[in-house]
């Protein structure tokens, strides 16, 4: 009876053998599995796929298969796989921005034959919008902070390997902002993930970055926003006019725009920028120091002042540096408040419940009702307590208040040579100088940390793995009067497969869809220098690449 059994099991397993191996089949010789379908990456044994669909071409995004999975229950994570004929045999893994909480696409390079991966960091902002994820859930910071990114690289090389049936040749990261931190993290904490990074604007200090935001806005809507540029010009309570803001752009452009030898509405080195609102400002005071639509008073000119300059601690210790000169024109949405912006100035959304959840050890309490509102008393009774960021103490960072968080999410660490040296992997990095949202000068001293640690101050050493970019008038990963337009992937591409680094990206700017910019922006420490036609420096005809040189 127990022989007639085991035949009969035997059998079975005899006859279920071809549709198992339909459904996992076995590697080929040499150790790569053959390629198998889009709908059968659901039956994958080592990843959880939650949904797997071929999806047709739809304008320019590529039929392509399309997967959902999840990693360690809160990780959602997607990817966009091109067909088999159309891979250019590159994994692409792509960043994120802000708090994150959504899964991205990348049509884009999806249609250059990349395939792309991305996750949505182990929380969903639907749920969980801004900082709320991380109350009390030291996991979900971790994830955030780092290791969402990693587990999505590792897992997007495995499905990889089970579409396509071999590994990709080569693993790349695109990122800016948080994408950007994100970048750097992975090269400082996961040197093995990719080949080549791009990481722009990296908020790479998170925790300093973030909690600037919160002392700007400290100081803008203080004393009833007597900081503030927006005036009230109808009366009605609500701040509208944004005359003093277009004078600000004005004055600072006048002192600086032609410094380099072009007059084109653009700064192209700020640092060397010395715009004094105190000075330069002194001839549009306010008539007995009271407010009005086209003047400044003294307490507007401090904020000015504090904005440039940037957070100090009470011993004036600095915490973060302060606003470039040439971002001004977005401070009317990121930085002050008015009726076009609601009252919440971009900067405040980022910071509102920072404080709360992601900076201390330890929340303080949760936001008011209103979070953005700084005319409301917390509740310190009630439980979980209620605290304003009005309320923050920049004294605490100094004191290392929030040393445990910055420990989770702060890509500082200027010690590259596991990446940039063992692995012999590149990093390209830029930022635009006309950021209104986070300054270059933070990503500049951090290349220059880079240069010391790794490179014991060999900056050509240094420049022949790893090159910074910094883009005149250009704002946040994007957008601004300056050239905003270009393609680092690509240029990393060359570097990491072809051995070319890039002394130069070609930079474009787009007026109603038709170019009317185009230079060069070299890698740091050269600039892009006009050497067009003699006297035509500020002729718009002239912008064109041909025309600069790297010096």
């Amino acid at each position: 009876m127990r022989m007639i059994k085991s035949a009969a099991l035997l059998s079975l397993i005899v006859l279920a053998a071809p549709v198992l191996l339909a459904r996992n089949p076995p590697p080929q010789q040499g150790g790569s599995p053959r390629p198998i379908g889009c709908e059968a990456l659901l039956d994958l044994p080592n990843v959880t796929i939650t949904r797997a669909v071929a999806r047709p071409a739809a304008g320019n995004t590529p039929a392509h298969c399309y997967i959902q999975g999840t990693l360690d229950a809160r990780i959602r994570f997607h990817m966009q796989l091109p067909l088999p004929e159309n891979w250019n045999g590159r994994l692409l893994n792509i960043g994120d921005g802000g708090k994150d909480g959504a899964l991205n696409v990348a049509d884009h390079r999806l249609a250059q034959g990349y395939a792309v991966a991305n996750s949505n960091t182990g929380h969903d902002a639907g749920a969980e919008p801004r900082a709320t994820f991380a109350h009390e859930d030291l996991a979900s910071m971790i994830d955030f902070g780092h290791r969402a990114v990693h587990l999505t690289a590792v897992v997007s090389k495995t499905i990889v390997r089970a579409f396509y049936g071999r590994n990709a040749t080569r693993t790349y990261f695109e990122g800016c902002s948080t994408g950007g931190r994100q970048g750097l993290m992975e090269a400082q904490r996961y040197p093995d993930d990719f080949d080549g990074i791009v990481a722009g604007a990296p908020v790479y200090d998170y925790q300093r970055l973030n909690v600037s935001h919160v002392w700007l806005a400290q100081r803008i809507f203080a004393d009833n926003l007597a900081g503030n540029l927006a005036f009230d010009r109808d009366g009605d309570g609500t701040p509208e006019s944004l005359t003093k803001v277009e004078m600000l752009k004005h004055a600072v452009l006048e002192k600086c725009d032609a410094a380099d030898g072009i007059k084109d509405e653009v700064i192209d080195d700020p640092p060397s920028c010395r715009f004094d609102p105190a000075v330069d400002l002194e001839a549009h005071l306010c008539r007995g120091n009271t407010n009005a639509d086209d003047c400044f008073t003294t307490k507007q000119i401090q904020v000015l002042q504090d904005i440039y300059r940037g957070p100090h601690d009470s011993k004036g210790v600095r915490v973060f540096r302060g606003m470039d000169r040439g971002s001004e024109y977005e401070w009317d949405r990121t930085m002050f408040p008015h009726r076009g912006n609601g009252m919440v100035p971009a900067k405040l959304i980022y910071g509102v419940d920072h404080i709360n959840f992601l900076f201390y050890e330890k929340s303080p309490g949760v936001p008011l009702p209103n979070p953005f509102n700084p005319n409301q008393t917390p509740d310190k009774r009630a439980n979980p307590p209620e605290f304003g960021w009005w309320e923050f103490d920049i004294d605490d960072v100094t004191a290392g208040k929030g040393a445990a968080m910055m420990a989770i999410t702060d890509a500082t660490d200027p010690d590259l040579s596991r990446y940039l040296v063992r692995k012999n992997a590149k990093l390209l990095l830029f930022h635009g100088w006309a950021d209104a949202e986070v300054s270059g000068e933070p990503t500049v001293d951090y290349y220059r940390n880079v240069i010391e640690t790794t490179f014991k101050g060999d900056v050509s050493a240094a420049r022949a793995r790893t090159r910074l970019f910094l883009f005149p008038g250009m704002g946040h990963c994007g957008g601004g009067p300056g050239c905003n337009e270009f393609d680092a992937l690509a240029a990393l591409v060359d570097w990491v497969e072809k051995g070319v680094a890039p002394d130069y990206l070609v930079a474009q700017h787009r007026t109603n869809d038709v170019v009317d910019n185009q230079r060069r922006v070299c890698a740091w420490p050269q600039r892009a220098v006009y050497a067009g036609p003699a006297g035509g420096a500020s002729d718009r005809a002239n912008w064109v690449e041909r025309n600069f040189t790297c010096k």
